[in-house]
């Protein structure tokens, strides 16, 4: 099939640019919530002033201000050595690289630190991107109401 050149007009590249660059769809923070309950098992939502947002675990971190936050920066906390590196690096949480992580930790930070023997301490795995979004969406909910 031959393409009309013609048919590629200037509002129909303009209309293809702007779907191209809408972000990703929001997750959806009542879910998310729900969903959050699974990471509970290991991590808690506690503020600045130590109010309990979200009693958890403590094998991982706080998750309160994850949103652009330096990966492997809570203090107090003890990550693995390529998380550390991963935030040295310049690692600061989005929602794309939260999404990736939570799906398989090890394996991110293989990626983003080029390094094969590069471990993550997070074992419970995200694989829903969908999911990862809503909790992400839920995480954000939670910093911005404190």
């Amino acid at each position: 099939m031959k393409l009309d050149s013609k048919a590629f007009t200037a509002p129909s590249i303009s209309a293809l640019l702007m779907a191209l660059s809408l972000p990703a769809v929001a997750g959806d923070v009542s879910r998310g919530k729900t969903l959050f309950n699974d990471c509970r098992a290991c991590h808690s939502v506690i503020d600045e002033t130590e109010s309990v947002i979200i009693r958890g675990g403590r094998t991982g971190p706080n998750l309160y201000g994850v949103i652009g936050r330096h990966a492997g920066s809570v203090p107090g906390f003890y990550y693995s050595t390529s998380m550390v590196a991963a935030g040295r690096e310049g690692l600061r949480w989005n929602e794309e690289d939260f999404v990736v992580y939570v799906k398989d930790a090890t394996a991110f930070l293989r990626d983003y630190l080029d390094d094969p023997t590069a471990r993550g301490k997070m074992a419970y795995k995200l694989r829903d991107t969908k999911k990862a979004r809503d909790v992400w969406a839920y995480l954000e909910s939670v910093t911005k109401a404190h």
